[in-house]
């Protein structure tokens, strides 16, 4: 990884080029050194128009400051923090210039905030999230601990392209010796790790005495699994320690690339070969945002434990409210819509991505939030916020006390809803679009679709907005009473996704997808 890291340093970026600029997607700004897409003149762009937007919103609390392990994350936190030290501002680092998980930054944010008289703080987390190990990320998280949203991401990102249109002529970073003047260290994992009670119920987790088993998949999950280990004395095993900014020991992705996807079974393969030694076990991506669920089944797929998540939720968490939302994502399994109408709950469906979680989760209205890759948050048991990031660790210790509590591991008990109510079929496809056809989804309209009729039966909804929030979906979600579509184009590459679920069966399910593709066709070319 060594010329990765040159590459970070020499290579500069060029805005005339619009795949080298300033860029946040729904998880920040991120890219590849050698590729000109995530290189030290990013980050100090990205550091000073963050510097710029605090004072625009007066934010004179500390910054939390996080990294992950993979390769660049440890020189942009360098970067960081030079940008910081020229500009003053005071900045909160891990002890011992350690790794940082996400939800131990959204989590200390939160406290921070919440203290009578406090100045208001927010974070920066450098990681690509599960992404190969070349990549670069970073991502901002304002006053309210969760993902910054597009006003805020936009308006850091075109000043940090003007700072880099004018070369960083105008930054100034001290020097590396200095960069630490205005950090002060902060034990993220042990304020995080003596809290977890209040969020999910560990007593009952150790009266199980569960045999547990952790893959942190070489990120920062790790000191946090051996400091909950140690402080609950919980029979939990971390199968592997290991920390290499290559990722050597990972089993490669469906694909044959590396990816620390702990959603992916592929990825997983090495904790689902020795999973008969746990009653559950778990894994998570290098920020520990993502959670990953093993047990004698398998790896669950996310859809099916979110739904376990809810279901059990709204049955074990006494103290919260009857009002409290439920949320999801548009694309995530309909075996959460009806599992939420089973409890009398109202559920919250939102566009694509973690951050339209972020305001509920923040003032206590959405008792918990959800999406179909394996990310989700939720309130404490006495219904206060805990995390408005996605907490991987959370979710993993949660199917532990579901599994204490119930004696069902979570895919028994994701067996008893199908039971329940029906077994939905689910699947996601690529196809390849012109950037005409890409365009045309902008256009598109409720009033788009003329056909009365989705794979035998007849249309109920077209969406274009989200119901929960009425925010754009930038694309299009079709319901019957038997099923769904939804299609929406990548961002980066010349292809739509289409989501599809069916409760008829997977020959329905192959139906639904051809009768999406066919209808996509029609509306995109006019």
């Amino acid at each position: 990884m060594s010329d990765i890291v040159e590459a970070f340093f020499s290579e500069q970026p060029d805005v005339s080029v619009i795949k080298e600029r300033v860029a946040f997607g729904t998880s920040g700004h991120r890219g590849r050194a050698t590729e000109r897409t995530f290189n030290a003149g990013h980050i100090i762009a990205i550091t000073q128009a963050v510097v710029d937007y605090r004072r625009e919103v007066d934010y004179q609390g500390p910054l939390f400051l996080a990294f992950d392990t993979h390769a660049l994350s440890r020189p942009a936190w360098q970067c960081v923090l030079q940008v910081l030290a020229a500009n003053k501002v005071p900045v909160m680092i891990e002890k011992n210039h350690g790794y940082t998980a996400t939800p131990l930054v959204s989590r200390a944010i939160l406290q921070h905030n919440a203290m009578l008289g406090a100045s208001l703080s927010d974070g920066l987390i450098i990681t690509p999230s599960h992404n190969p190990p070349e990549d670069g990320g970073i991502k901002y998280n304002p006053h309210h601990g969760g993902p910054a949203d597009t006003g805020a991401t936009e308006w850091i990102e075109h000043r940090a392209n003007a700072y880099l249109l004018r070369r960083l002529s105008d930054i100034s970073p001290v020097p590396v010796e200095n960069m630490l003047d205005y950090a002060q260290e902060y034990d993220f994992t042990s304020h995080y790790v003596a809290q977890l009670g209040s969020v999910v119920d560990i007593t009952a987790i150790k009266k199980a005495n569960l045999t547990l088993g952790v893959d942190p998949m070489g990120g920062t999950a790790l000191p946090v699994w051996q400091a909950i280990a140690e402080h609950y004395g919980l029979n939990l095993e971390v199968v592997n320690t290991t920390l290499d900014v290559n990722f050597a020991f990972m089993p490669p992705d469906h694909d044959g690339k590396i990816r620390m996807d702990c959603s992916s079974a592929a990825a997983m393969a090495n904790l689902l070969e020795i999973k008969d030694r746990f009653d559950i076990a778990f894994g998570n991506d290098p920020d520990a945002d993502r959670h990953g669920i093993v047990d004698a089944n398998g790896l669950m797929n996310p859809n099916h434990f979110l739904a376990v998540c809810v279901d059990y939720l709204m049955g074990h968490r006494p103290e919260w409210a009857e009002s409290l939302k439920v949320g999801k994502t548009l694309v995530s399994s309909s075996m959460i819509d009806r599992v939420v109408a089973s409890h009398g709950r109202e559920l919250y469906e939102v566009p694509v991505g973690f951050k339209w979680f972020v305001d509920g989760l923040h003032e206590g209205w959405l008792a918990f939030g959800g999406e179909e890759s394996a990310g989700a948050s939720l309130l404490t048991r006495d219904g206060k916020p805990w995390s408005t990031d996605k907490d991987g660790i959370a979710l993993c210790l949660l199917a532990a006390e579901i599994t204490a509590v119930t004696g069902k591991t979570p895919s028994e008990y994701y067996r008893s809803l199908t039971e329940r109510f029906g077994e939905p079929f689910y699947k996601r496809v690529d196809t390849a679009c012109t950037p005409e056809e890409k365009a045309a989804f902008k256009q598109l309209s409720a009033e788009s679709v003329t056909e009365t009729m989705l794979a035998g039966d007849p249309i109920t909804a077209v969406l274009v907005k989200a119901p929960g929030n009425d925010a754009s979906i930038g694309g299009l979600k079709v319901t019957t009473d038997n099923g769904w579509f939804a299609a929406r184009p990548s961002g980066t590459e010349s292809l739509y996704k289409i989501y599809a679920e069916s409760f008829k069966g997977p020959q329905h399910l192959d139906e639904l997808i051809e009768s999406a593709a066919r209808l996509l066709s029609g509306v995109l070319r006019g």
